[in-house]
């Protein structure tokens, strides 16, 4: 079979479980199911139904790139593909009724679901995450596809959160939750305000990055659609999306969003802010997204190319710092060890 057709077979398995483990969390919610002190999955996690098979480009590693600095919407946040793309509402509604069957043949995917839950609870709580504990309160009787349920929850984690997961002591199989990026500005915001827009700003900064590095607003908001986030609209995960990235994410410099210059009516665009740059890079953002292709990001060539010379730059630019901090501190030694002969 062509590599091609496998990643669109991957990618349309891929989501189909996803959508299996999104009713599975649902199913959880409403019978109250126990994830880890008695706590019932609704009181912090809520419905998982935008993600992350609707997070972006979860298409095709074959879609074809756009022209550099121009946004190729596909790849940058579709969840169709070329043969998906005008699927029927008939057709959805069938395929959602076979996730919700398959969810309920596969007990894995509601253990996927409660999994996210409790990793979600531990990292809110700042509680520590232990295999044993996962093993207790969750996985149970399943332990024999601890391995799978637990690789299937950290990709949720990753994708709808901007969360990692990592095992810090493979002794005791004790895990930490890292954020891809620290979403707070002189501990005025709290984790669980943040956690959902690492996620959600992972996204956008990749729409910028696949612009040309300044993307218009209306842009932006054609992909958050394609996610199931609209301005206009709360989100159950992300809030009020419009204040996220025009005012949060705008104060706390992780993004800049400015006016286009002469359009009227006024037109506004976006780009990455001096946090963006200092935290991330295009190359992580670009393997972000290749990710949730699931492919890899050489299979966006311009893009790759842009992020290696950007990897380049950064390199460059730190091994002068590191030059200039060895040269001042040569200057002080000198300097000292004249005023201590002097002295003498």
């Amino acid at each position: 079979m062509p590599r091609g057709q496998k990643s669109k077979l991957r990618a349309r398995e891929k989501r189909r479980q996803a959508h299996a483990e999104t009713q599975s969390l649902e199913d959880a919610q409403a019978t109250g199911a126990a994830a880890a002190a008695g706590e019932s999955p609704s009181s912090v996690y809520p419905p998982f139904e935008d993600s992350p098979q609707n997070m972006p480009a979860a298409g095709t590693p074959s879609t074809p790139e756009g022209p550099q600095g121009t946004t190729n919407t596909s790849a940058a946040a579709s969840c169709t593909n070329s043969d998906e793309g005008t699927n029927s509402q008939k057709k959805e509604s069938s395929k959602s009724s076979k996730g919700t069957e398959d969810s309920h043949r596969d007990p894995l995917h509601m253990k996927v679901a409660l999994l996210v839950h409790f990793l979600l609870q531990k990292y809110q709580k700042k509680e520590p995450i232990t295999k044993a504990d996962m093993l207790k309160f969750v996985i149970k009787k399943y332990k024999y596809h601890y391995n799978e349920i637990l690789k299937r929850a950290s990709e949720h984690m990753e994708l709808a959160f901007g969360l990692d997961l990592k095992e810090v002591d493979p002794t005791r199989h004790c895990y930490a939750l890292v954020s891809k990026l620290d979403l707070t500005s002189n501990g005025t915001m709290n984790e669980e305000e943040n956690t959902p827009k690492t996620g959600l700003l992972m996204i956008v900064l990749g729409v910028i990055f696949m612009n040309g590095n300044c993307a218009p607003e209306e842009e932006i908001w054609e992909v958050l659609n394609m996610m199931g986030v609209h301005a206009e609209r709360k989100h159950f995960i992300y809030g009020d999306p419009k204040k996220v990235i025009t005012e949060d994410l705008v104060q706390l410099k992780y993004l800049e969003y400015r006016q286009v210059a002469n359009s009227d009516p006024p037109r506004y665009e976006f780009l990455w802010g001096p946090r963006a740059h200092v935290e991330t890079s295009k190359m992580k953002i670009l393997e972000f997204l290749a990710k949730v292709h699931d492919t890899v990001p050489s299979a966006f060539p311009s893009w790759y190319e842009e992020a290696l010379r950007d990897e380049e730059e950064r390199a460059q630019a730190r091994r002068a710092a590191r030059a200039r901090t060895a040269a001042m501190a040569s200057a002080r030694s000198r300097a000292t060890a004249s005023n201590f002969s002097q002295a003498t």
